[in-house]
């Protein structure tokens, strides 16, 4: 029987509660630590098996490098050609079954061009290594959901993207991937887990393991929102803590067989009408992969691949970094794109196994499952695309845990059948889209924004709607969300802080030129009715993402990395 999926405070309190026992729940099976992509997936996969859940993470779920990536659902092209057809393979399998039955209100195909600047050769040499990606992906074993590859004349390119530079150039081939909003599906599969019975507790730290013995038989945490100490309980441990692995590791004396190289990834986003095109583009760099991403009345720029050893919460972009997206990306277009053109800026950091001296670049994607100690799961590295075989790899290994330790059997993996809340009418709702503009009052293509974002759950956000008919109107400081919106993050979505809902339940900080200031008081007064703050508290809060921004701007004109960090640590975490 499922439970309602809504994460707001009463649910988190609830949670905790129950994850302490104090509501006479015994240990939990399973203790997910990590919000992050892989978090979710493992708890998700966990509940859904029969194994009591839970997930904690200490600062926003998605906050790390869940809601900084490129935003894509992809097989990775360039695996092919390092013969990683496994990993491809698995990738696109991930992205079928995402797209057409998972998650169909999230993931959705996206066209891209693979210029070919070299005659002869080039044409079949690329050609080949697409009809071998569309192979896997339709030989997989759900629907491909995307068009196949075709091949493009210069003639062509300049038809779909006139702004495209392609006088250097043989022409192109276009194929499809999928996108999403990287930290949305993390909400989402969130709280598909917490519908199914996961306790779902977001602003708590880990802060060390309980033993007995040799074997971790649970956590011990502190509540940030509440500045208080507790204690959870659970026959296994399940750490996917990313970025962080290391330092989990070192909570159980160091013992552990994974080292995790963070590698920084930059973004940049700018207006739609900077590049006429219908489709994104793919070029190689000689230390990465530039892509160029259609995202909604944006483009998404990026990106870079270099090691970073700063702080791992607030990763910094240098001026270096944004102009060195520019410059790869002017290279290919017909009028050049400046400073001035960038709306938002994000770095991310990709959680890479490492252990060997190569550069970051190269590193695999590929991801590990290792027990360092009874009672303890620790996972690292992966991608966004396939978190589900992440997740269930985790499982697997706490199963077998389980079933040695406390002959406890688990059944199999079952997430692969299992979608996601939102995906069951959001079919239905689509067809319905013009009779819910009609009822709500809300223009048609509001209701399709709120549709791509909601899925079936539309319905919960035209019912704020209904009740407060001030809630249809855009939040102000942008045009592109709506007030019902940040409400509903909070009711909902588990959003504590004014940063939650700017940053990641909405884009707001990367879709404006502002980076979100404007819109930051309004949205505040909105969240402050449903948390119960006071006058002080929101202007702090508004006070707080000010400054962050501020923060980042001024790491955004340093020359390094090191001037970038210390001018964007300033300004921590909300308290």
């Amino acid at each position: 029987m499922t439970q309602p999926s809504a994460l707001g405070p009463e649910a988190r309190d609830a949670a905790l509660a129950a994850m302490e026992g104090v509501a006479g729940q015994p240990e939990l099976d399973v203790l997910v630590v990590g919000g992050g992509i892989v978090g979710v997936g493992a708890a998700l996969d966990a509940v859904t098996r029969g194994l009591s859940t839970g997930l904690l993470e200490q600062r926003d779920l998605a906050s790390g490098t869940s809601s900084r990536s490129s935003k894509l659902v992809h097989g990775g092209l360039r695996y092919l050609e390092l013969l990683d057809f496994g990993l491809v393979r698995e990738a696109l399998q991930e992205r079928g079954l995402l797209l057409t039955r998972l998650a169909p209100h999230l993931v959705r195909p996206v066209p891209f061009l693979y210029p070919l600047t070299h005659r002869g050769w080039e044409r079949p040499y690329v050609g080949a290594g697409l009809a071998l990606y569309d192979a896997m992906a339709a030989l997989g074993k759900s629907e491909m959901g995307v068009p196949r590859h075709r091949h493009l004349s210069r003639r062509g390119v300049k038809r779909i993207a006139p702004d495209f530079d392609a006088t250097s150039i043989a022409g192109a081939i276009k194929y499809y991937d999928c996108q999403v909003d990287d930290a949305r599906l993390v909400v989402t599969i969130a709280r598909t887990a917490a519908a199914h019975g996961a306790h779902v507790a977001t602003r708590v730290k880990v802060t060390g393991f309980l033993r007995e013995g040799e074997r971790v038989v649970g956590v011990r945490a502190r509540d940030l929102e509440h500045g208080r100490d507790l204690e959870v309980r659970a026959r296994v441990v399940i750490n996917a803590a990313g970025v962080w692995t290391d330092e989990i590791q070192e909570l159980v004396g160091g013992r552990g067989s994974l080292h995790v190289q963070a590698s920084k990834g930059i973004h940049l986003v700018v207006p739609r009408d900077r590049i006429r095109s219908e489709a994104g583009f793919i070029v190689r760099t000689e230390k990465s992969v530039l892509f160029v991403i259609p995202w909604g009345r944006h483009w998404i720029i990026g990106t870079t691949d270099t090691a970073w050893d700063l702080d791992k919460a607030h990763p910094a972009a240098s001026k270096a970094d944004i102009d060195y997206v520019l410059g790869h990306v002017n290279a290919i277009l017909r009028e050049p794109l400046d400073h001035d053109d960038v709306e938002g800026v994000y770095a991310g950091l990709r959680p890479l196994l490492s252990g060997e001296s190569e550069p970051t670049s190269r590193i695999s994607r590929e991801h590990t499952v290792v027990t360092p100690v009874p009672g303890l799961v620790m996972i690292a590295g992966g991608k966004l695309t396939t978190y589900r075989v992440m997740g269930r790899d985790a499982v697997d290994a706490a199963a077998h845990s389980l079933k040695s330790s406390l002959n406890l059997a688990v059944r199999g993996s079952i997430t692969h059948r299992v979608p996601l809340v939102g995906a069951s009418d959001w079919e239905t709702r689509q067809n319905q889209r013009v009779l819910l503009a009609r009822r709500s009052g809300l223009h048609v293509a509001r209701i399709d924004h709120l549709l791509g974002r909601y899925g079936g759950m539309v319905d919960e956000v035209l019912a704020l709607v209904a009740e407060r008919p001030s809630l249809g109107e855009p939040l102000t400081g942008t045009e592109d969300y709506l007030a019902a919106e940040v409400v509903y993050a909070v009711t909902h979505e588990a959003a504590r802080h004014l940063d939650d809902v700017l940053t990641r339940r909405t884009r707001i900080s990367i879709e404006t030129f502002d980076r979100g200031v404007a819109a930051a008081p309004a949205a505040a007064a909105l969240m402050a009715a449903e948390l119960g703050w006071d006058d002080a508290r929101t202007a702090e809060e508004v006070d707080h993402y000010r400054r962050r921004v501020e923060a980042e701007r001024r790491s955004q004109a340093k020359p390094t990395d090191e001037e970038a960090d210390e001018a964007r640590v300033v300004v921590g975490d909300v308290v």
